[in-house]
């Protein structure tokens, strides 16, 4: 690859931290540059072995069971395979420093612009490499152009249809380009509001917004704190390690840009105005709206001051005060959505929403049987130690050959070791399942007489996702008729600001479902977030049960169902509505309802 001249931002020289500072480092933040170096390794065109050792060890870094810090100070991250002394060097600079240099070195020798296109799905460095070096592409805006004008078409390996989803992808990235995914605002969030909350000075925090009300993606992240005093509160800030940049700062607002590229606003009032400015900055403005307008009507005035009589505050210690004025029970902040909340709080039938601790198991759940990286044992004694009582293990199936897809000889290798994993553990119990490819006729991917050999078979759409609504809805719903399938998984296919949901018409789905009792999934991995929260309640209207499905492939990832939760609460669902709250003996009455057929 052509070696431009180093962008000047890169050949500044950084400011470095004292020996003695550790930046707050997570397992994600190392993987991720792990990833992005060797896709910079790959651009430069280093040594396969290398670009590959980065590619393990950033899949190694993201399954590990432990706290990062921990394994770094005690030397067990060196006992890991794939990190060797060279990349626990790498883990312990970027701690020390907040940044790797071997990797800010590396990635001045390309222009930015070819980073930015790795971002679009389908264009990975090989080929960014093809069209900076056949078409002097160094950027988004560029590609574009060129696919626009066909170019890109005709370079070999690409084609029309290559072409056609860079432009779609260039789309999209775009559309969600100021988004960001719960889990990695949630990640940010909590770190902030961890070290605000013991300043001094604040005597009450919370996290606000869209984040408070667990929408699927975030803009920005919307901490509030109480104080007396607030200038001591944005200056630490302002001055956090995370912070890349500072935009306004205050005495009672300040805004900062973080490392991770998302904004976050900190916003202090009095503790007496706190329950007010923690109700009207959680929103929704659809939610506040009707509020405010409630308050009128009863003579009130709302807003985040305060609530006022003759213009008199009315003073509310909590947010659950100030709903008690205005005649109504307590909104739970994911409910705050204009969806009929008011409502329902007036006539006292809000739900009794699910809580974490209400479920009793986990499904969905991926072993190295296909492209897991946990045993089946390791998945299970993970699952134990998060406090749950049994696992469904659902696999890929055959069809899933890039997902080393299970063949019927090892389905029956696997049963057996499940088998042997459930005599082995007192007091917890492996489900065997499947998670089988929904073919495109609407089959699924076993004959009756393995299908049959399963606990439950999760069934899921991985593949010809550009089939018509009408193709596509009559393909899944075939698959739900099937005697032997027990779930519906991520039931549209989408990928949150990645990939838009496949065409399908989901109320026709959730009848068909209702019809066969089938349950549908949440896929709680925090890129899918799939079944949509605004379909739950005309499922659970329906009767249709639902699970909450990690569809984790590292024991770590099955921390991922507390998302799950959280949509499950948005959704307005409550132990009732949900499997997983089913104790072992209740599933397995469940599961053998359908493999009778």
């Amino acid at each position: 690859m052509k070696k431009p001249k180093p962008r000047p931002s890169d050949s500044r020289p950084s400011k470095k931290k004292k020996p003695s500072e550790k930046t707050p480092i997570t397992k994600s933040d190392v993987a991720r540059l792990f990833e992005e170096m060797a896709s910079v390794l790959e651009l430069l065109d280093e040594n396969p072995f290398k670009i590959r050792s980065y590619q393990n060890a950033a899949r190694a870094i993201e399954s590990l069971p432990g706290e990062l810090g921990e394994m770094i100070d005690s030397g067990e991250l060196l006992n890991v395979k794939g990190i060797g002394k060279s990349l626990f060097s790498h883990i312990e600079e970027l701690r020390n420093t907040g940044r790797l240099e071997i990797y800010e070195k590396a990635k001045a020798k390309i222009p930015e612009g070819l980073l930015e296109m790795l971002r679009i799905p389908g264009m990975g460095p090989k080929k960014v490499k093809a069209v900076y070096e056949k078409l002097g592409i160094s950027d988004i805006d560029q590609l574009e152009t060129a696919a626009n004008e066909n170019r890109v078409a005709a370079l070999e390996g690409f084609g029309t249809k290559t072409q056609v989803n860079i432009l779609y992808g260039i789309q999209n990235l775009r559309k969600y380009s100021e988004r960001h995914l719960l889990s990695k605002a949630f990640t940010e969030a909590r770190g902030i509001l961890g070290e605000i909350s013991k300043h001094r000075d604040v005597k009450r925090s919370l996290l606000a917004g869209s984040l408070r009300r667990i929408k699927e993606t975030i803009k920005d992240i919307d901490i509030l704190v109480s104080a007396a005093k607030s200038e001591a509160i944005m200056d630490s800030f302002t001055g956090l390690s995370r912070v890349a940049s500072v935009v306004a700062k205050g005495k009672t607002k300040s805004s900062v840009v973080l490392k991770s590229g998302i904004n976050a606003d900190l916003r202090v009032v009095s503790d007496k105005e706190f329950p007010f400015a923690s109700h009207y900055f959680t929103g929704s403005k659809e939610h506040n709206t009707e509020m405010r307008g409630r308050a009128k009507k009863m003579g009130y005035k709302l807003n985040e001051y305060g609530l006022f009589k003759d213009d008199k505050l009315v003073a509310c210690d909590d947010e659950k005060a100030i709903f008690r004025r205005l005649g109504l029970d307590y909104i739970p902040p994911e409910l705050r959505e204009a969806q009929g909340e008011i409502e329902a709080a007036e006539q006292h039938v809000l739900p009794n929403l699910l809580s974490e601790t209400d479920l009793i198991g986990l499904f969905h759940v991926h072993t190295t049987y296909s492209d897991g990286t946990a045993s089946v044992k390791e998945m299970a004694k993970g699952a134990e130690a998060m406090g749950f009582a049994y696992l469904g293990i659902a696999d890929h199936s055959r069809s899933a050959a890039y997902a080393g897809g299970l063949s019927t000889a090892d389905v029956k290798k696997q049963a057996k070791e499940v088998k042997e994993v459930n005599k082995s553990l007192r007091g917890f119990r492996v489900f065997q399942g499947i998670e089988s490819d929904i073919l495109t006729d609407g089959s699924l991917d076993y004959p009756t007489e393995i299908l049959e050999l399963f606990d439950f078979v999760v069934v899921s759409v991985h593949q010809n996702f550009g089939l018509s609504q009408s193709e596509m809805t009559k393909r899944i719903i075939r698959a739900i008729e099937n005697p032997y399938t027990t779930m519906l998984g991520h039931p549209t296919g989408r990928l949150l600001l990645a990939r838009e949901a496949y065409k399908v018409d989901l109320y026709a789905l959730i009848d068909a479902a209702a019809e066969n009792d089938v349950v549908i999934e949440i896929n709680s991995n925090p890129h899918r977030l799939d079944l949509d929260w605004r379909y739950l309640r005309t499922a659970k209207e329906k009767g249709v049960k639902i699970a909450i499905c990690p569809d984790s492939h590292t024991v770590e990832g099955m921390e991922d169902y507390r998302y799950g939760v959280g949509i499950a609460r948005k959704g307005w669902l409550t132990k009732d509505d949900v499997i997983n709250c089913l104790d072992a003996t209740g599933i397995d009455t469940l599961f053998a309802s359908k493999r009778k057929g």
